[in-house]
C-alpha cells in the first residue's frame, strides 16, 4: 500500500517539476487553441482537434490525456468562437476542464491581431480502491460516503494575444486567471497561472518540400520548459519532424494530410530520469478543418414598363 501511494507521489512531484500542472503534448503546433484562446477563428474555417497522449508507457500512474477543441471563424462578430475540452488522468487523479472562448479580431499589417478570452471550469477528483485498503495509515486520507470518488469544482478562465499571417504566428497567453482552489475532504488543490509563448514560421524550400520550424515556452514562473519543433511537409502531402523538449524527450513525429484532414503520430524518447522505468511517450492527433461555401447573392432585375413597347423614335 505504502509503496503504491509513494508512487503515485513521485509520478505528481516529477510531473509538477517538469510540465507545471497543465497536461503537455508533443505535437503542440495543432494545439495553439487549449493554451491561448486568441488562437480561435484563426484558420477562416471549422476546424476541430482530437489528440489522445499516453505518457511513460509502463509507468504506473503515469498521465493519460484526451483532448477535443473546435472553433470557427464568424465574420458577423468580428472573430471567432471556440470550445476545449481536456480530460486528464494523472495516478489517483482526474481533471476535467471546459472552456469556451470568444476571440476579437482585427486587421494589423499583413496579418490579423486576435485578442480571445476562455471561461469555464476545471474539475479535479481523487478516487481509487487502494485509498481504502488500509484505514489505519494516517498518512493516507480514508474517506466515507460513496467509494472511490471524491471531486471539487471551480471556475477557470484563460487570455491570450494571437497574430498570424499567411507565413508566420506568435502568440503569448496566460492560464488559470482565477487561481481558483479545489477543495475536498481535507485536501486543497491551487491553480497555478501559466504563462505561454508560442511561435512558428512555414516556408517552401523548393516546388514539393516546405518547412515549419515552431517553439513553445511555458512557465508557472516557479518551473520553465521549452520545446523547439521543426516539421517538413513533402507535396503537401506527408509530413515528418523531430522536437526537442528541454531536458525531458526528443520526438519524432510523421503524419499525413489531404482534403483538410492531416493525421499525426508522435513518439516521445524520454531523456529525463524516468527513462528507466518507462516505455516512452505516444500521442496520437486528428486535425480537421473545412471552409463552408457561400451562394453568390441573387441579382434581382427590374424592367421599367416604360420601355416593354421598344425603343422610342
Amino acid at each position: 500500500m505504502k509503496k503504491i501511494f509513494t508512487l503515485v507521489v513521485l509520478v505528481s512531484s516529477i510531473l509538477g517539476v517538469t510540465a507545471q500542472q497543465d497536461p503537455q503534448f508533443s505535437m503542440n503546433m495543432f494545439n495553439k487553441q487549449s493554451v491561448n484562446p486568441g488562437y480561435v477563428g484563426s484558420n477562416d474555417a471549422i476546424c476541430g482537434t482530437l489528440i489522445y497522449r499516453d505518457q511513460w508507457d509502463g509507468f504506473p500512474g503515469a498521465p493519460k490525456t484526451f483532448l477535443f477543441s473546435a472553433d470557427a471563424a464568424i465574420p458577423q462578430i468580428m472573430g471567432g468562437v471556440g470550445l476545449n475540452v481536456t480530460s486528464d488522468q494523472l495516478g489517483l487523479q482526474k481533471s476535467l476542464n471546459i472552456k469556451l472562448a470568444y476571440a476579437y479580431r482585427m486587421d494589423l499589417g499583413d496579418g490579423k491581431l486576435a485578442l480571445g478570452l476562455d471561461l469555464g471550469f476545471m474539475q479535479n477528483s481523487l478516487g481509487g480502491t487502494f485509498f481504502y485498503q488500509d484505514q489505519g495509515d494516517k498518512s493516507i486520507p480514508f474517506f466515507s460516503g460513496i467509494p472511490g470518488s471524491i471531486s471539487a469544482t471551480a471556475p477557470d478562465f484563460d487570455f491570450g494575444a494571437y497574430y498570424n499571417t499567411t507565413d508566420y504566428y506568435v502568440g503569448l497567453s496566460t492560464t488559470h486567471l482565477a487561481a481558483s482552489t479545489l477543495s475536498y475532504a481535507n485536501i486543497k488543490s491551487s491553480l497555478a497561472h501559466h504563462y505561454y509563448f508560442m511561435g512558428g514560421y512555414k516556408f517552401p524550400v523548393s516546388e514539393t518540400l516546405e518547412l515549419e520550424p515552431s517553439t513553445l515556452i511555458k512557465s508557472d514562473a516557479s518551473s520553465t520548459q521549452l520545446d523547439i519543433n521543426l516539421r517538413a511537409i513533402y507535396k503537401n502531402e506527408f509530413w515528418g519532424g523531430v522536437s526537442y523538449r528541454l531536458q525531458d524527450a526528443i520526438v519524432a513525429m510523421v503524419g499525413f494530410q489531404t482534403g483538410g484532414f492531416v493525421i499525426g503520430y508522435s513518439y516521445d524518447v524520454t531523456t529525463s530520469e524516468i527513462k528507466n522505468y518507462s516505455g516512452g511517450s505516444h500521442e496520437i492527433m486528428v486535425h480537421y478543418c473545412f471552409k463552408p461555401t457561400t451562394k453568390p447573392p441573387k441579382i434581382q432585375r427590374h424592367e421599367n414598363v416604360r420601355t416593354l413597347g421598344g425603343q422610342q423614335r
